[in-house]
């Protein structure tokens, strides 16, 4: 899911930033936090495509841009090893349409890009994170709708000349990433006839595929040393153009590879009343790349503890157990490092996004595994929710 990905999820940052970007085509990053309450321009809704079903996707063309829709977002977790170090990192790279009508000026905005980087360095108990944005003018920002490549600044990710190996590449202040990945499974639809849905209502749903398992290698450079890692990572990729249910506080998200060869997605939609939407829906990918839809009934989150953030105060789960009876599947997640939150100044959001470890058992024998954990809507609005 978000940073990456429920519909229309960074819609309500365009009140803080399109101003800004209006006047100006300078780079902004957290080290430049935008102004509270800054005028913004409206969205036009009505000229983006709804996400429907049902969908045929084509890849490789599918990981490329859909500009007809209003928000797009390319998301990346993973975990590394450089020797005995072990480290996790997130790169998502957002696209948000401000509208489908040409614009008189090359300078006036229609479309905005941001990019969350983040490390959790596991064996040293530290968690860095940085995120920038950018219009496109000037080329300082894109998303080619041909074949697959976005940018922002000097960060960016794109398909390889292979036609298959993906190529990340982010540099902040404090870390760097240059990684090689290639998926080891054909690409997984969520949702049904090609739409994730997130609530009743056709409105309130998206197009959302991931590629769960692949192998990647590259470079990190964190604290002067340069390692040289390996490790596994995982992409979602998710368009549409609506919002979130009013009725909804925010969304817990799961994204689990197990030692098994399988991968599990869930999202908890949380609501305000303090249950969770019926939609809210998972996926479970075996080890020969076959994807099963699983809807609310089919599976179970329990929060076993808590986390307080001393920056922001809010106040998080920390450690679940995940089951999924028909399969006979019980995990327990335990948080890499407790203070995983990412405090954006550019666009105010505030989530916690997380490495996680998994212990656990599959019809009587023990996994284990590696994941991201996401929970939006504990400290402020969620993105995308009114």
């Amino acid at each position: 899911m978000l940073p990456r990905r429920i519909v229309a999820a960074l819609t309500f940052a365009l009140l803080v930033t399109s101003q800004t970007f209006a006047a100006s085509g300078s780079k902004a990053t957290s080290r430049r936090p935008a102004r509270e309450g800054a005028p913004g321009a409206e969205v036009d809704s009505a000229r983006f495509r709804p996400a429907r079903a049902p969908r045929a996707f084509r890849f490789p063309r599918d990981h490329a841009s859909h500009p007809d829709f209003r928000t797009e977002w390319w998301y990346y977790t993973g975990h590394l090893r450089a020797g005995r170090r072990r480290l996790g990192y997130e790169l998502t790279f957002f696209r948000v349409g401000l509208t489908r009508e040409p614009r008189a000026s090359r300078w006036a905005p229609h479309t905005l890009h941001f990019v969350h980087a983040a490390l959790t360095d596991e064996t040293r108990g530290t968690f860095r994170f940085d995120e920038q944005a950018a219009r496109p003018a000037l080329g300082l920002a894109g998303a080619d709708t041909a074949r697959y490549d976005v940018w922002v600044h000097g960060d960016s990710a794109r398909l390889g000349t292979d036609g298959a190996r993906h190529e990340l590449r982010a540099r902040t202040g404090e870390f760097a990433l240059r990684l090689e990945l290639l998926p080891s499974k054909p690409p997984v639809i969520h949702g049904e006839n090609g739409v994730s849905r997130k609530a009743a209502g056709p409105d309130y749903a998206s197009h959302y595929v991931s590629l769960t398992r692949m192998a990647t290698r590259g470079t990190v450079v964190v604290d002067r040393d340069t390692l040289e890692v390996e490790g596994s990572s995982w992409m979602d990729h998710e368009f549409g153009s609506g919002r979130l249910d009013p009725a909804h506080a925010g969304w817990d998200w799961f994204g689990l590879q197990l030692d098994d060869g399988r991968e599990l997605m869930l999202y908890a939609m949380r609501r305000r009343d303090g249950g969770v939407d019926p939609f809210s829906s998972g996926t479970l990918v075996g080890g020969d790349g076959r994807a099963r839809h699983l809807t609310r009934s089919e599976w179970a989150i329990e929060p076993l503890g808590r986390w307080r953030s001393p920056a922001t105060g809010a106040d998080y789960p920390a450690g679940w157990r995940v089951r999924v009876p028909a399969e006979a599947l019980e995990l327990m997640l335990t948080p890499t490092v407790p203070d995983q939150e990412l405090r954006g100044a550019v666009i105010g959001v505030t989530y916690w996004e997380g490495s996680v470890a998994i212990r656990g058992r599959a019809r009587g024998r023990p996994v284990a595994g590696e994941g991201y954990v996401e929970l939006t809507g504990y400290a402020g609005r969620a993105p995308g929710v009114e």
